[in-house]
């Protein structure tokens, strides 16, 4: 049961005054929920100060200004379409009053000849004469205090304007119950900060443009309680997957000592000590919910393999889905030699596969035959059933929902679960996204990896790219050309590459091969296999080569538009290269008409290629919806909290949830029972379940 005490704040916004049906409708669309607490989440942008009242002598066009008047004479409009006038001066200087669509006497009663009113607005220059059109505010003398103050300015939708909001704002505020502190004293005094309800009430009514900043102590301590809301959910409910019983992998010595044997190279430290930690977690008779980040080329695979062993090894199977058939395909062919050498069967399922061809493998998944099953979101398809699923392998989580996780997780009893990410995340974002597992991050590159050059080109100089590719390719290299990212559009993305296919055959003819997400399945692995094979030279590509693709013989990549991308994803197309023994270039084109920020993106890619410092840089850069690429992202949405802005705050509300969640993971203590109202204010509901769930 939510606490009484909440009650008046999840009520309807109709119940408070001058909000009718056809406005709750309105504030519904706009705030994506019509309780009153959604109303006071919506923050105020902007403010509106109504405080400055010159003499009208000394006003300044543009300003805006709050002043007595008195009524001098009306201007009525000639014809329609112009606009009606009310002259009216303050003793100091004459203004206009303009008026547009004026009917009927409406503005005799508004403004009586000879009487005093209060008018506020911005005063523009006009013939010589200051004017002012449609007056924000009208009233009497007496009005004037309440007229003459600072207004709060929120974001907007059609039929709801800046002064309906905040009325209703302030009607909310009227109900805001006196909520038990859920802060550590010790912590808040530091701070400096409010208490939650002098917090909302200072929230919404700013009083200069300083107020607004995200790091005062009205708004951190707000941004706090969101993300300790948010952390001590995820911890809640990460100890109760935990808590569920898993099963106890414990590594075989003998089968580790014959995989290490069979690899072609040594495990870097970083790789050795993943997998150790996954070695720990598995031994465990609990659930293991673990994140393994590794950057371009690390080498996460093998890591995966090492912890699939550990499955099979206790006669489990283990599951690998990839996001996209390619990456699929380029697993199974990595792991194929190792699985052979182990004695270790592998299947591969997509969405490709039909009929007969189906039928075999899920009958040898089924049967258990298949140890190793690698696919796409195929797997988690209902007619799909494991013989005994002990461990799922989740790789580029970010481009599956959670819901898809835990569709795989379901099809065997409480697998172990590890999450494999190419993209290298900044620390904050990891806890935004994965603050319910345990993390392990590969910063090692294997030995024998050489850096890649990479330049900046005017697009203006593309001809000589291109001649410059010819000379390589004549000494037996390969290169990739991507093209531009033109709005997240597919078929524009298409267009593009098609249209640098065309232009680059009239230089390397028949050696030019092309691939995009447009295409079929067949045709996709066709046009890889012929770049692989040496069949062709040049790979022109939209960012369907971004992840996973691993041909060791391209040591050229071209990225055209290349102030179109994210870093992250510039990265990403980046590491496709470097792969083999050759020196590795990457040029990156550009435009000329270069944004100041787009510019200092390319000089990041230019000077380095960690992927964590670049991914931290896109996050300072372009902010957290861009980072993971706003379409797959499954970035979690903050009423109050920013992610760029309160990353300090992120990390101590990390620390303090897992502190708590320890402590006393069923929230029953005095602290406890105001933190489970801290999680409803939040609509945290799914720990609350868990609490009640044992």
């Amino acid at each position: 049961m939510r606490p009484l005490i909440l009650d008046p704040l999840f009520r309807s916004v109709r119940t408070l005054t001058g909000v009718g049906p056809k406005h709750a409708k309105l504030f519904e669309k706009l705030l994506g929920g019509e309780r009153i607490i959604d109303l006071l989440w919506h923050l105020p942008i902007d403010l509106v100060d109504r405080r400055h009242s010159p003499q009208l002598k000394d006003a300044k066009p543009g300003q805006i200004v709050t002043t007595t008047v008195t009524v001098k004479s009306y201007q009525l409009p000639k014809r329609r379409g112009m606009p009606a006038r009310v002259v009216v001066d303050d003793g100091t200087a004459v203004l206009d009053l303009v008026f547009f669509n004026v009917y009927g006497d409406w503005l005799q009663r508004a403004y009586p000849l000879n009487a005093q009113v209060v008018v506020s607005g911005k005063v523009e220059a006009f013939n010589n004469r200051l004017q002012m059109v449609h007056p924000d505010h009208a009233g009497k003398p007496e009005e004037l205090a309440s007229i003459a103050k600072v207004e709060p300015i929120y974001p907007m939708t059609a039929g709801l304007g800046p002064r309906q909001i905040a009325k209703a704002a302030e009607e909310g505020l009227k109900v805001l119950p006196d909520l038990p502190e859920w802060h550590d004293e010790h912590l808040r005094k530091q701070k400096n900060w409010p208490t939650w309800r002098d917090a909302m009430r200072a929230l919404h009514a700013p009083q200069s443009a300083d107020d607004l900043n995200p790091h005062t102590p009205v708004r951190a301590r707000l941004a706090y309680d969101e993300l300790l809301a948010r952390n001590l959910a995820m911890q809640l409910v990460r100890l109760r997957n935990k808590k569920q019983r898993g099963r106890s992998f414990g590594h075989d010595s003998a089968t580790r000592t014959r995989m290490l044997k069979s690899l072609p190279f040594k495990l870097t430290n970083a790789q050795a000590g993943a997998i150790a930690e996954i070695d720990a977690d598995m031994q465990e008779p609990l659930r293991m919910l673990r994140l393994l980040q590794g950057d371009v080329g690390s080498g996460k695979t093998v890591v995966a393999f090492a912890a699939i062993m550990n499955a099979v090894a206790t006669g489990a199977q283990g599951a690998l889905m990839a996001p996209t058939e390619i990456l699929a395909r380029q697993h199974a062919k990595t792991l194929a030699p190792l699985a052979d050498a182990m004695g270790v069967s592998i299947a591969v399922l997509t969405g490709r596969d039909k009929g007969k061809v189906r039928d075999t493998l899920q009958a040898k998944i089924k049967s258990g035959e298949a140890q190793i099953v690698i696919g796409t979101h195929a797997l988690f398809q209902d007619d799909v059933v494991f013989k005994d699923l002990g461990l799922v392998v989740i790789d580029e989580q970010h481009r599956f929902g959670v819901h898809q996780r835990l569709d795989l997780s379901a099809k065997g009893i409480a697998p172990d679960v590890l999450v494999m990410t190419a993209t290298p995340i900044p620390r904050t974002l990891t806890l935004t996204l994965y603050g319910d597992m345990d993390v392990s991050r590969l910063q090692e590159k294997p030995p024998g990896r050489k850096p890649i050059e990479t330049v900046l080109i005017s697009n203006e100089r593309i001809g000589e790219v291109v001649a410059g590719i010819k000379r390589k390719i004549a000494k037996g290299a390969r290169a990739y050309w991507v093209c531009p990212l033109v709005a997240e559009n597919e078929l524009l993305d298409l267009a593009a590459a098609e249209e640098r296919h065309a232009d680059l055959q009239k230089h390397f003819g028949d050696r030019v091969g092309l691939l995009h997400g447009q295409m079929k399945a067949t045709e996709k692995d066709k046009a890889m296999k012929a770049f692989i094979d040496g069949d062709v030279d040049v790979l022109v590509a939209t960012t369907v080569i971004e992840v996973g693709v691993d041909v060791p013989a391209a040591s050229i990549m071209v990225i055209e538009h290349a102030e179109r991308f994210g870093l992250a994803q510039l990265h990403q197309l980046r590491g496709r290269v470097g792969r083999g023994s050759d020196e590795s270039a990457c040029l990156l084109l550009f435009s000329n008409k270069l944004s100041a920020m787009a510019k200092q993106r390319l000089m990041v890619m230019r000077d380095t290629e960690d992927g964590f410092l670049i991914a931290e840089k896109d996050l300072e850069l372009r902010g957290a919806g861009e980072v993971l690429g706003t379409r797959q992202s499954g970035l979690p949405a903050f009423r109050v909290a920013n992610i760029e802005e309160h990353s300090d705050l992120m990390e101590t509300a990390h620390a303090e949830a897992k502190l708590l969640a320890d402590k006393d993971p069923s929230l029953t203590g005095r602290r406890g029972e105001s933190l489970k109202i801290l999680l409803y204010l939040f609509a945290q509901d799914a720990a609350i379940q868990t609490l009640r769930s044992g």
